[in-house]
């Protein structure tokens, strides 16, 4: 690689969405949505577990069964081929030894990888009324609660979509700043850069962090810094709404109000109300935002992630 080409961010994926002939049949689930969309900006490191925990292809396929809530993973021709324990240490060991990961995307239904939703029979060979997680999965979830995860079937909601790589690119931030070292500069600043994504999503996280970080002075940093990135990555993980976006809009007109000519106030209020009422998407109005900011820069929106969260090529604010 290039040394002056940044490094992609890597994001863990089921190994069958990738087209690798590893499902129980010799065949796949590739998703051109993750190779082709995502993969022009993202490095997919791909997993099985179920190959992982010994199995071959072609192979007897598997099914949760048991109680929902800790079911095993069992053969459904031969219950005696059991990898309950295999399935649930790979999860575990997955979050161990790839701290690098930003994000992970998984095969949904899958009883290894499906991350809700997944069938549990019960001991009669019928489905139980409550579905489970697949066991991989669930141990990888469990050992990292704060990693973006997603299922690719979601991920074709085009909400659920931005909010993951959304997601994915402020863990990426986050891990570099830990890599450049943590100082209370650097936390503040990188707090500074994401107030007004973290205002679209959660209001109140918004307040409440802000307030965590208002005296640094005699704390343990480096346990307030886990104690805030771990409220604000899951505070971004609830979905923004017209509204609260539209209030964020606001908030940097607010910044032109002595640089706009009445005009180019009226248009952008217009456009807001209009990306409100649901007439145009959000890349609409954040556009011209964008061109009222080369026209009249300011460092402190110029540093604001909420204007460019991840590239603009992935379209993502154009359905949204």
């Amino acid at each position: 690689m290039d040394p002056q080409t940044p490094a992609r961010i890597p994001i863990g994926i089921s190994d069958c969405l990738t087209g690798s002939p590893v499902r129980f049949n010799a065949g796949h689930k590739h998703s051109s949505l993750c190779t082709e969309q995502l993969g022009q900006w993202f490095e997919l490191v791909p997993f099985c577990p179920e190959i992982a925990a010994g199995l071959g292809t072609p192979r007897q396929p598997v099914r949760l069964v048991g109680e929902p809530s800790a079911p095993r993973a069992v053969g459904t021709r031969d219950a005696s081929m059991e990898i309950t324990e295999q399935l649930l240490a790979y999860g575990e060991t997955v979050a161990a030894t790839h701290p690098h990961l930003c994000g992970f995307i998984l095969m949904q239904k899958s009883p290894s990888c499906g991350m809700e939703r997944v069938k549990v029979y019960q001991d009669n060979g019928q489905p139980a009324p409550q579905t489970g997680s697949g066991l991989f999965a669930k141990a990888l979830m469990q050992a990292n609660p704060l990693l973006p995860v997603e299922e690719e079937g979601r991920l074709h909601d085009p909400v659920l979509r931005e909010n993951f790589i959304m997601r994915v690119m402020v863990m990426a931030a986050w891990k570099q700043l830990g890599e450049d070292g943590l100082t209370r500069v650097r936390l503040i600043e990188f707090h500074s850069r994401h107030k007004y994504l973290l205002l679209a999503h959660d209001p109140d996280a918004y307040r409440r962090l802000g307030r965590l970080l208002a005296n640094l002075r005699d704390c343990d940093l480096q346990r307030l810094a886990e104690d805030y990135f771990a409220d604000l990555i899951l505070s971004l993980k609830r979905k923004a709404s017209r509204r609260s976006h539209s209030n964020v809009l606001e908030h940097i007109v607010g910044h032109f109000k002595r640089a706009l000519a009445g005009h180019e106030k009226s248009e952008m209020q217009s456009l807001i109300e209009q990306y409100r009422l649901g007439m145009v998407p959000l890349v609409v109005p954040v556009t011209l935002l964008k061109h009222h900011l080369l026209n009249h820069p300011d460092a402190y929106l110029d540093s604001q992630a909420y204007l460019q969260p991840y590239p603009a090529e992935l379209s993502l604010r154009n359905a949204i």
